[in-house]
């Protein structure tokens, strides 16, 4: 929301500058996120006197000695013919760059130096006059900045409303909060001191009524609860005068006419978007507020041909739709130079209804903004008189008829709120005086019921229902700087955490502990990755962005996308991993949601180094390490292995007999210098979608997902982490060079050398793999090194032999793996 500080001003005469504004609001109300000082290019210019002047001979310049206050008088040469002794202008002194972009710079002209610049009023953007210089009725003091001196200097604060306080999306909104903070009564603003009378009382109806020559009629009073129209006539439409032009410019809009721009003041000044027709464009005399009719078309002001369907509401004459209700008018009663008699339009449009058409037109306006997220809608009449005579006092115009159409709305039902309950939430003790004092200075009625309140909220707030709500009013209120920062005592829960959350926590520890970074991007994907050919991917009916519809079906779609913006920027060194949600269609009922791990890898495998510039990449063996961490982690204490896979699958990852996910090969649109991608995706668990549980009972891993395995999401006893004492002995190490059958996994290799190694074995490391010379066929040699630790004495030689011998006769009696000899 564009604000502007003098407008505000106006509102409240709250006598602080822009800046404690700024803060007051940010602080209490809502964050300013841009400040900007709509003059700022005239902060140079200073208000200086002409102390002497002479003409140039056989010139039009005149060489003039100018007091800028800086104690020195400047010598200045002037072509403007009214420079008069005495007068005070704007002067730029040297080295000042004016609003056009000029830079003054000492010079000589016609053998005099001038050092500065008189301005005109077209030089420093104040008008289009060139032919002389600006003159100042002022008594300032030469120096002064013009900004002190002139009207210019309006700050505009850009405030960001959350959508549940519509009611700031407006000065008079804002103005309320600043009243409330700064003690300063509410005060009707100067240029609508004198507006010309409206008829009263206003012609009504419940469903139609009609007055000055037009009817108009509601058919759906579900969408629009009330609609209100002034017939104003003897409207000369022209350029607004200055004020109003100054008004809408300093929020950023654009003055286009009176009219127009009356209608912008009053959405901008008071929250109420309005519409102007041209009476004499409104077939029938009529204004009809109903659904659009099948096939039937509209151009909007913009220029644009809109298809419209029966879920759309419209304004329409009594042949034609001639507007979008709540959200643009129509190009065929549009306001023009040669109109003279209009309608104005204040209405109350239900705001799902103009949210949907909204989307379907896909356009969005300030009047669509506010009816989306609720307007005032009792002061709907007070708005149309106040806007009608607007209209009428900048086009000379005569209010002819006031129509109100439907019903007012319900007082909003009080909500009680008791001081204990503030102190319980605040954790701070608010008096109940005190409550009622902050809430009534911003509107809201209190009476007070013994030791309770009964606040009933304002009808521009539509966001406040339950106690809790007041309460966070009251704090904001006070400041939330006040309130108590100390910690009170707090009893530790018996619930234990979602098992979905211990395997996310788990998960995460172990990858970002292997050097990976999260990510957590939304679930929406375009449709358009690795298995979006044979996967039914489930659109989305309003998505945030048509580039993203469908709710996607792997964290790796996700994952290369973000590889992809990393490559566009080369950057090529990729390590992500994300845990989030899966969707799928089940027939006839809400989608399954899968909660899963994935990570991919790209790159250097480990950052440069002076010993090593260039590091190897990523490869199949890296990603297979890393499907086996995140599996041990998603299913601690399964055996996880890993089934060869076929296409761009090179593993999948199986625990207990079922497959729980993939390590394959990631396509990316890729540059020829990125290294391949690898990636891993495993599956947590169920997120359930089903009605939440009675108390004391739950659902978690009730579903054995996937099937004949024992979900990762159970409920289980934590292992604590525990101390290990530094060991004190000496390690004892040797190698095995063995010949394995090439139909036996090294994976079985090593579990058997761990399991037939006892607890002495402190460490398996696979270091070596070898085909070629002296390798029977069908074998291949596989080189493991074995470190063993006895906690209290050092290991004897012929202990290891020992240990040796038996792993060999286990391997080949088992295996049929032998020792690979020279």
């Amino acid at each position: 929301m564009n604000l502007s500080h003098e407008w505000l001003a106006r509102l409240v005469p709250h006598g602080k500058s822009a800046e404690q504004i700024r803060d007051l609001l940010t602080a209490h109300v809502a964050t300013v996120e841009h400040f900007e000082r709509l003059r700022a290019d005239l902060a140079p210019i200073v208000v200086a006197q002409v102390v002497a002047s002479e003409k140039i001979p056989e010139t039009r310049l005149s060489f003039n000695k100018v007091d800028d206050g800086s104690g020195t008088l400047l010598e200045v040469v002037c072509g403007a013919p009214n420079v008069v002794v005495g007068a005070k202008y704007p002067f730029a002194r040297s080295g000042t760059t004016l609003p056009g972009g000029m830079k003054i710079e000492k010079r000589k002209i016609r053998g005099f130096t001038s050092n500065g610049m008189l301005c005109s009023a077209d030089e420093i953007a104040l008008g289009t006059d060139h032919d002389g210089i600006y003159t100042l009725e002022t008594d300032a003091a030469p120096g002064t900045p013009l900004l002190d001196v002139l009207p210019l200097g309006d700050v505009r604060l850009v405030l960001d409303v959350l959508p549940n306080r519509s009611d700031l999306l407006s000065h008079i909104g804002v103005a309320r909060e600043l009243s409330a903070l700064t003690g300063a009564k509410l005060a009707g603003p100067p240029e609508l001191a004198d507006l010309p009378p409206v008829p009263s009382p206003a012609v009504t109806g419940t469903q139609e009524a009609s007055a000055a020559g037009l009817k108009v009629r509601i058919d759906d009073p579900l969408d629009c609860a009330r609609y209100t129209a002034a017939v104003i006539s003897g409207v000369t439409v022209c350029p607004s005068p200055d004020w109003l032009r100054a008004a809408v410019e300093s929020v950023g809009g654009r003055s286009i006419n009176n009219v127009v721009d009356a209608t912008n003041y009053m959405l901008h000044g008071f929250g109420q978007p309005m519409h102007a027709f041209d009476k004499a464009k409104l077939g029938g005399g009529t204004v009809m507020v109903r659904r659009a009719k099948a096939g039937e078309k509209l151009t909007t002001l913009d220029g644009v041909e809109r298809a419209l369907d029966p879920d759309m509401l419209v304004i329409a004459d009594a042949a034609h739709a001639t507007a979008l209700a709540g959200v643009m008018g129509g190009k065929a009663s549009e306001v023009t130079d040669a109109t003279t008699d209009i309608v104005l339009e204040v209405a109350t449009f239900n705001a799902q209804r103009v949210r949907a058409t909204r989307r379907k037109v896909g356009l969005s306006t300030d009047a669509s903004y506010r009816f989306e997220r609720g307007i005032d809608d009792a002061m709907v009449p007070q708005a149309l008189a106040l806007g009608a005579a607007l209209v009428a006092l900048v086009s000379g115009g005569h209010v002819d008829a006031l129509i109100e159409v439907g019903r007012a709305p319900a007082k909003r039902p009080p909500v009680q709120l008791r001081a204990a309950r503030v102190a319980r939430v605040l954790g701070e003790a608010v008096s109940r005086d005190e409550c009622a004092k902050l809430l009534a200075s911003i509107g809201f009625e209190v009476v007070v019921d013994g030791e309770a309140l009964k606040v009933t909220p304002p009808s521009w707030r539509h966001d406040v229902s339950r106690d809790v709500d007041l309460i966070e009013e009251i704090a904001r209120l006070r400041g939330f700087d006040r309130l108590p920062d100390t910690l009170h005592g707090a009893r530790p829960g018996t619930v234990p955490d979602h098992p979905l959350w211990g395997a996310y926590r788990r998960v995460r520890d172990v990858l970002v502990g292997a050097g990976l970074h999260e990510v957590r991007p939304l679930p929406f994907t375009s449709g358009r990755g690795e298995r979006a050919e044979t996967v039914n991917l489930m659109r989305v009916q309003n998505p945030l962005g048509e580039d993203e519809p469908f709710l996607r079906a792997s964290i790796l779609d996700t994952l290369a996308r973000r590889a992809e913006y990393n490559l566009n920027r080369m950057q090529g060194n990729v390590r992500l991993f994300e845990v989030g949600s899966v969707f799928a269609a089940r027939p006839g009922g809400t989608p399954t949601e899968d909660v899963r791990a994935a990570l991919l890898v790209m790159g250097q495998r480990r950052p440069p180094h002076f010993t090593e510039p260039q590091p190897p990449a990523f490869d199949a063996w890296d990603a297979k390490q890393l499907a086996i961490t995140l599996a041990q982690a998603s299913y601690p204490g399964s055996s996880v292995t890993l089934e060869p896979g076929t296409g761009h699958v090179l593993w999948y990852i199986v625990v207990r007999a079922a497959r729980v996910g993939r390590v394959t090969r990631v396509a990316l649109d890729a540059p020829v210098w990125a290294s391949p991608a690898f990636g891993v995706e495993v599956t947590l668990g169920e997120m359930s979608n089903a009605a939440v549980a009675p108390s004391g009972q739950h659902a978690h891993g009730a579903k054995k997902r996937p099937s004949g395995v024992a979900p990762a999401v159970t409920i289980g006893r934590r292992e604590p982490v525990r101390y290990r004492a530094i060991p004190t002995m000496p390690a004892a190490e040797f190698d095995l060079a063995l010949l394995v059958p090439d139909n036996v996994p090294a994976a079985d290799v090593e579990k058997l050398l761990r399991s037939a190694s006892g607890e002495l074995l402190e460490r398996c490391v696979l270091f070596d793999e070898f085909r070629g010379a002296g390798i029977p066929d069908g074998t291949r040699s596989l080189a493991w090194r074995l470190t063993f630790r006895h906690p209290e004495r050092t290991l004897r030689d012929k202990e290891l032999d020992g240990r040796r011998a038996l792993l060999l006769k286990t391997l080949e009696s088992t295996l049929g793996v032998r020792p690979r000899t020279a």
